[in-house]
């Protein structure tokens, strides 16, 4: 399931590229999702296009509000 407000969909790759998507996304400590989205922005970055960036997911525990007692 995808990520909250990520854009999910049907993607066939050739499976030499898949391997070579899977070796090169452990190289960097990354799964092969993360690799592809880093290695498009980077594509398209060298295109002149520009792509804002979300924010990234919260993660942990909210923190504690002060209270004034």
């Amino acid at each position: 399931m995808a990520a909250p407000g990520k854009k999910s969909f049907p993607l066939r790759l050739d499976p030499a590229l898949y391997t070579a998507l899977e070796r090169t996304a452990a190289g960097d400590f990354r799964s092969v999702n993360t690799q592809v989205e880093v290695l498009l922005r980077e594509a398209l970055i060298r295109r002149g296009v520009k792509v804002a960036t979300s924010e990234p997911a919260k993660r942990g525990r909210p923190k504690k509000e002060e209270s004034n007692d």
